[in-house]
């Protein structure tokens, strides 16, 4: 692994980049709001748009990335996501009715990002035979990801306080540094020439004998995944207008209260690819125990908790979050034949992109309901996720015979 570091520090910085270039944009929505003149909801396609295409490109991606390479998917998906920033920084900047042009902008930023952050899972997976320095690597992608999160509402509100339209032009600068260092640095494996021989048919044929053979476990972590993603967006949204709305925090201070639960996720993802290796009954167990705790910490919140009680319990489930998610990122990387690792992973990131997309307006509905009904729905959830790893994840009979098989 040591050999590799530098292939990870590049690999790593995509996360990060995909990361800020979207989450950043959500605490400073207002702002763009009001230079704009557009609507809230006008607003929020600003991220609907770039989720949207991200999820229908993502597999894709997937796709083409065991077909012709994974560097020959990620370079020009960050090229495709630069230019979109640019796109949508010049008509933030220049134009006199902007909101449609920088959605174009928005767009391609998705469509860059669907080749960009998922291409680099499968990456990891065929850089790594080792289980242990796998699962390790995984956990720092991971890491990288949720660091992103942590920072997103503070750089967000940094760059927009200086001129609102700031953050849009980060993404072409984020997405360059990135696109230097994996030229610089990833050398990945020699593509499979005998994946790249294959017949479209022959390459469905494959992927339905792998769903039939694995289709249980893999559907479990594709629905764990989301419903990880679903929860910690519903409660960062809802998080954001509480502040904003009951306790008149605004700006960077807010910025710094919602990143709180994300910092813990972090350490939590770190420490856990680090520790866990390549046990997988472990990894199970882990699962099912950190989304049973996240349910337990979700079912106590209610609408006469204060605001301290409110994060800490916030901040119990996020850990829970952040041990779940490198497990999930190993079973699914380790457990798939590399021919076919890249459009397997790329599903479950797509799942992972609808939780992403699906948490804030779902949220917003449930908020005409009682508070307490919200984080109950949040804690039914978790306890979905928990029960499905019990019921569907059997490593020892599943993952371990692909393995052995690839």
């Amino acid at each position: 692994m040591e050999k590799k570091k530098w292939d990870l520090f590049a690999l790593a910085s995509i996360p990060l980049a995909m990361t800020l270039g979207n989450s950043m944009f959500i605490p400073v929505l207002p702002v763009i709001e009001k230079e704009i003149g557009i609507s809230a909801f006008q607003s929020s396609l600003i991220i609907t748009v770039y989720s949207i295409i991200a999820i229908l490109l993502i597999p894709i991606a997937g796709y083409l990335s065991d077909r012709i390479g994974r560097k020959k998917v990620i370079i020009p998906s960050l090229i495709i996501s630069a230019i979109g920033g640019i796109v949508s920084t010049w008509a933030a900047w220049r134009g006199e009715d902007p909101f449609m042009l920088i959605l174009v902008g928005r767009f391609l930023q998705g469509a860059g990002a669907a080749g960009a952050f998922p291409v680099v899972i499968p990456t990891v997976g065929d850089m790594f035979k080792d289980e242990k320095e796998m699962s390790h690597s995984l956990g720092i992608i991971e890491t990288s990801n949720t660091f992103g999160k942590v920072l997103s509402p503070i750089f967000g509100a940094v760059l927009a306080a200086w001129i609102w339209y700031l953050p849009f032009a980060s993404v072409p600068v984020l997405s360059v540094i990135s696109l230097l260092l994996i030229l610089k640095f990833v050398k990945v494996p020699k593509d499979n020439e005998e994946s790249k021989k294959k017949s479209i048919r022959d390459f469905i044929d494959e992927m339905k004998e792998t769903f039939h053979h694995n289709g249980r476990w893999l559907t479990a972590v594709f629905i764990i995944g989301c419903l990880n993603m679903f929860i910690l967006f519903s409660f960062l949204f809802h998080l954001s207008s509480l502040l904003e709305d009951d306790y008149d925090i605004t700006g960077v201070v807010k910025g710094v209260v919602l990143a709180v639960p994300l910092l813990f996720l972090c350490i939590s993802s770190y420490i856990c690819g680090k520790k866990i290796g390549g046990k997988k009954t472990v990894m199970r167990s882990v699962i099912l125990i950190s989304n049973g705790g996240g349910a337990a910490a979700l079912a106590f919140i209610n609408k006469d908790l204060g605001l301290f009680l409110m994060i800490l319990l916030l901040t119990i489930t996020s850990i829970g979050i952040g041990l779940s998610l490198p497990c999930l990122d190993t079973l699914i990387t380790a457990g798939i034949a590399k021919e076919e690792r890249g459009t397997i992973t790329s599903f479950y990131s797509s799942m992972r992109f609808l939780g992403v997309a699906a948490g804030p307006p779902v949220t917003a509905l449930l908020l005409e309901n009682n508070f307490n009904h919200i984080y109950l729905i949040f804690a039914a959830l978790s306890m979905i996720a928990a029960l499905l790893a019990f019921w569907a994840i059997k490593p020892e009979k599943k993952v371990e015979e692909v393995l052995a098989q690839s």
